[in-house]
């Protein structure tokens, strides 16, 4: 839980406030002097209208340059950015010609299978030249090769479940399967910061939704033993099914999961676990197989298994792994495999040719090599980030790194400063974090060099000198150590 200093919740409150006032003081005069001008068609309601489209127009919009940054090249450990100007305010951006060579720290790249490969090039253009971009149709009709078939072996091999199913979007993933595996009279209980995916398909079941404090096992008991005591509202009967939903890395705080006290607790009241390790699965473990392998969890004891391929594999997609009744069940009645388009075949051969250098197949130690770098990377730029008075989210061995911020205005200062600098930045605000809670989420990569972090460490140093979001007093430096030694002597 993060503990917001009184004085910062207070600035950050009145830098909200501020422009919210303003916000609404020019909407009045817009509404007074340009009423003419109205782009609303006769007898329709406004087809924006609320607190969102408030937002958007008055506070994004003001930033909107820190976000959605076009790239023109593979986004690898450095990355070209193309510039963009505004004529009206930021209300629109149109692209230059100029581009600027970036330290790449937002993508999920991590181990470094985004840019051109030795491995996994030569065989993805191979099967774009057999297969061609796309299968054109859903894996029930025509859309399934042999590769699909291959992948999904594959995967769940690496995962170290019976089967698996694989489907062209990672969100889709969660969105399409949840509600097709419990329903009206289920019960889902919920990370209280699980992904969006998560919430959507949470929603879309029909099942009844609580939440528990993010990472907390003792609430989920607490929970859970009160709704297995309540029963189903107004009937009071026993729920048809209970399934815990959590992730393996909270792809917003860098946090891993307490995995091992949640599998105990659920197998105690005899739930469900249904696990997301999209960010987890290939960047953590000793030889990338997740949180599971991290901590010491037996994969038998998670009954449904969850990750995305555009994170460690450099593709696109997402996998259920679980029992071979369940994935026959799914190819059955999902909707991610009844109708929509199937993987790319392209995108499919990366994540095998991937998968066979993490685990050593393709005759090399690379994989080995790269799972050794994204650890090392991480705990290094954790630790120098901290000793600089930063205060840093998530947990070691995550190559998820939040960096706070707070303040409203303090996002296009840092992210604005650091692409000046070239060092590109993700910024995240609310919505897509509470309103108090805005950040800036560093994504370590195994391509990046110890040269590459060193300059994106000078850089944060720098900016975040100039904009004020060392909350903790720094380390001394070895120098200074010395000084104060030879002072005392």
């Amino acid at each position: 839980m993060i503990k917001i200093p009184y004085i910062t919740a207070l600035t950050t409150y009145f830098s909200y406030g501020l422009l919210f006032v303003f916000g609404q003081l020019r909407d009045f005069f817009r509404n007074l002097f340009d009423w003419s001008k109205d782009n609303n068609l006769q007898g329709y309601a406004p087809i924006c209208l609320g607190l969102e489209d408030f937002y958007i127009r008055r506070l994004y919009r003001r930033i909107q340059d820190c976000f959605g940054r076009p790239i023109s090249s593979p986004p690898d450990a450095w990355f070209d950015v193309l510039e963009r100007v505004s004529n009206d305010n930021n209300k629109t951006l149109k692209r230059t010609s100029k581009v600027s060579r970036c330290l790449n720290l937002g993508s999920y790249n991590y181990l470094g299978f985004a840019a051109a490969d030795e491995y996994c090039t030569p065989r993805v253009i191979q099967c774009l030249k057999k297969y061609f971009a796309s299968t054109c149709s859903s894996r029930a009709d025509g859309g399934t090769t042999t590769l699909h078939s291959e992948l999904e072996e594959a995967v769940a091999n690496f995962i170290g479940k019976p089967a698996a199913l694989v489907t062209g979007m990672g969100y889709v993933t969660n969105s399409a399967i949840l509600p097709v595996l419990i329903g009206k009279g289920g019960l889902i209980i919920s990370d209280s910061l699980n992904h969006n995916s998560i919430v959507n398909g949470a929603r879309g079941s029909g099942a009844t939704i609580r939440v528990f404090q993010h990472n907390t096992p003792s609430h989920l008991e607490d929970v859970l033993r009160e709704h297995i005591a309540h029963g189903q509202p107004r009937t009071h009967r026993p729920w048809k099914k209970i399934m815990v939903v959590v992730e393996g890395i909270y792809s917003m705080e860098g946090e891993i999961c307490k995995l091992p006290e949640i599998v105990s607790i659920c197998k105690k009241y005899k739930a469900y676990v249904y696990l997301d390790e999209a960010h987890s699965i290939g960047a953590i473990g000793k030889t990338g197989r997740g949180v599971c392998e991290l901590l010491g969890v037996d994969t038998a004891d998670v009954d449904i298994m969850m990750g995305t391929f555009t994170k460690s594999f450099g593709s696109c997609g997402g996998y259920i792994a679980g029992s071979k009744e369940l994935i026959q069940y799914l190819k059955y009645t999902c909707p991610a495999h009844l109708y929509a388009t199937s993987i790319s075949p392209p995108a499919a051969q990366q994540i095998i040719s991937a998968i066979k250098v993490i685990t050593g197949e393709d005759g090399s130690s690379r994989g080995a090599q790269k799972l050794a770098q994204i650890r090392d990377n991480s705990n290094y730029f954790r630790s120098e980030l901290l000793k600089m008075g930063f205060e840093v989210l998530g947990d070691n061995d995550s190559p998820i790194m939040p960096i706070m911020l707070y303040n409203p205005g303090k996002i296009p200062a840092f992210s604005r400063e650091c692409l000046k600098r070239n060092v590109a930045v993700v910024m995240v605000g609310f919505p897509a974090s509470p309103l108090l809670l805005s950040r800036t989420r560093i994504c370590i990569s195994a391509a990046h060099t110890r040269e590459d972090m060193v300059k994106a460490l000078e850089v944060i140093s720098t900016v975040g000198d100039m904009v004020g979001i060392k909350y903790f007093p720094a380390e001394p430096s070895k120098s200074e150590l010395e000084e104060n030694r030879l002072k005392v002597e």
